[in-house]
Order: structure tokens, then sequence, then C-alpha cells
């Protein structure tokens, strides 16, 4: 079996590590996070900035505190861009604790001595993990890939505990618990459906959609696309790309909307009126969708639910396009600074 699609496979059982360690160490993280004064950062390079947006967009939809993603690189290039008055806290997020843009984003924070910082990362040996205030070491994320899937949805998942203990959102932690076993099943249930379009070649290019606390999961997928089968791939929010995205639209295309509950009825009218232009339309969300959940979770904690059957989307279109997904073209698992050797 190839090694991406594995870590996709079993990533369950890294969600259920990242539950429990938010939670069992809530004692240590809880004076991070309480009396926050200014906006919090969440900062990452890759799929671990847009794992950023979403985490920052909960965070702050869960606190009511402002919160902001932004790639390590223009915390580090572009400081005055991102940080503007106080900043109490910066959460780190990195698979390989070892993300040179990471790594200096971090000293360029400290430098300024606003606040303290929290890490995400599958390993604790690396660079990053000693760097801040305190470390989330989810080692069963790790992986041997070079794309990141299960670590991802681990690292995910371990940020929507950090909101909901800064929040005070208990019976959110509880629900929490749930999501493992639901991803068990979700993945053993979606496969069919994801390789079926991955193999569909008359599908040329892709847009994922996806708005709120979605749209950073909706960006990731849309990388995952990229990088494992080489597609042309790009995420809008839901309401957006009918703001000049849809000239695009056309039988070869693909539109994979992540629907959410709030908004339902907005963001499927959008597909609606996509696949009335002639595109193909995939859905996923609680209910009324393509492949529904029916998970019974919060919204607030479905989202690494999105996560595998884009990944396996992903994953099947590459092995459809006779690529391998565990060597992406070009790319490294850890990314050196610019003129490294």
């Amino acid at each position: 079996m190839s090694v991406t699609l594995e870590e996709i496979l079993t990533q369950p059982i890294a969600w259920e590590e990242a539950v429990n360690k938010t939670a069992g160490q809530s004692r240590d993280l809880l004076p991070l996070l309480k009396d926050l004064d200014g906006h919090v950062l969440f900062t990452g390079c890759g799929s671990t900035h847009y794992l950023s947006l979403a985490a920052a967009a909960l965070f702050q939809k869960l606190t009511g505190r402002p919160a902001r993603g932004v790639p390590g690189s223009e915390l580090v290039l572009n400081g005055d861009t991102v940080l503007n008055g106080r900043t109490p806290l910066l959460v780190a997020v990195s698979r390989s604790g070892a993300t040179e843009e990471t790594l200096q984003a971090v000293e360029h924070f400290r430098r300024r001595g606003d606040g303290a910082v929290i890490a995400i990362t599958t390993d604790g040996s690396q660079p990053l993990a000693s760097m801040a205030d305190y470390a989330i070491v989810l080692e069963r994320g790790r992986e041997k890939s070079v794309v990141q899937t299960r670590s991802f949805a681990a690292m995910y998942v371990a940020t929507v505990g950090l909101s909901l203990l800064a929040a005070g959102v208990t019976e959110g932690l509880e629900a929490l618990e749930r999501l493992p076993a639901l991803g068990q099943r979700i993945i053993s249930e979606v496969q069919d459906m994801a390789q079926k379009v991955g193999k569909d070649r008359n599908i040329t290019h892709f847009f994922f959609l996806g708005s709120g606390i979605l749209y950073g999961l909706a960006s990731e997928a849309s990388l995952k696309m990229k990088e494992m089968s080489l597609s042309f791939s790009e995420p809008f929010h839901f309401l957006e790309f009918r703001h000049g995205p849809m000239s695009m639209v056309d039988k070869g295309t693909m539109l994979v909307g992540l629907l959410s509950e709030r908004n339902h009825k907005h963001e499927q009218a959008v597909l609606d009126e996509m696949a009335e232009l002639g595109g193909h339309v995939f859905s996923l969300g609680e209910r009324d969708a393509t492949y529904a959940f029916h998970s019974q979770l919060p919204e607030i904690v479905r989202g690494a639910l999105y996560l595998p059957p884009l990944q396996l989307m992903a994953y099947y279109r590459a092995v459809a396009r006779g690529l391998d997904p565990d060597r992406p073209r070009h790319l490294s698992a850890v990314v050196k600074a610019l003129g490294s050797s």
C-alpha cells in the first residue's frame, strides 16, 4: 500500500491523540489562553498556513477575540503588516518542527517580546518545540510521506481543542472525543465516491469552495490536489466564486463544496448555479450533500470530517494520472531556507 494512502486511512488514530493531549494538558495551556488582550496569530507554511487560516477563523468565532492566520514568511519579511499593537499569543504549527520560515517567525515574534508561543508539531526533538513556551507534540501524526495528510488533520484537531479551551466550551471538548470513531466510519464509506471523482478523466480542473471556518480547509484540499495530482485547482469562498471565477466553469470543471450548516442555503445555491453552467458538483456536509456526514456533532468541531474524502480524491486523481503520490514533483518534506544547500 502507498505510504500516503496508509496515512490517510489511519488518521483517526492521530485525531484521538490530538483530542486527548489537548484536553489532558489543559492545566498547562489555560494560563496561556486566558485573559488575552490583543489579537492572536496562527502561523505556518504551506499546508500549515492553510491550517492557520482555519484555526484563526474558528478561534475568533468561539472566543470573540481577534485572530489571524499568516504565513511564517510574512511575519518575518513583512512584520509591520502583520503585527499591529499587542499580540499576546503566537500559535506556530509545523509538521517537522524544523521548517525554517516558521522558526524565523517565532524568533521575530520573540524579539518583539509581546507574548507567549504555543507550538504544535509531530516531532518534539526538533527546534520548534524547544523555542515555544508550550508544545503539543502529536507523535501519531508523524508521516513518511512528503504530502501532509494525517499530520495536517491531527494538528488541526489540536487547534480546535485549543479554541474550545480558550472559549471555555466544555461541551465542545466532549463532542470532540466522538470525532475519531466518526472519522473511521466516513473513511470506509467515502472511498468509492472519492475514487470515482479522482478517476474521471473528463474533469480537467477543480475548484474547492468553502467559507467561514471552512475556507482554510478548502484551501488545503486544493493544495492536496495540486501537490499529488498536478491538476489545476483553486480555492474560493462560495459567493466570491460568482464574482469572476465562474467564467471558468465548463463541462471539465469539478466544483467541490464544503457545505456549512449556517449558510447551507446560500452555498447550495452557488453549486446549483454552477451545475446549470455545465460544471460537475461534489459536496460534503452534515446533511443534504453528495456525501453527508450525519455526525450529529456541533459544527464547530466537525471540520476534520471534511479532510479524508478530499485527501482521497486527490490521491486517486494522482493514481489515475499515472503519478506516484508518495513522490510529488519538486517537493520535499521539509523546506529549507532560500539559498541553503
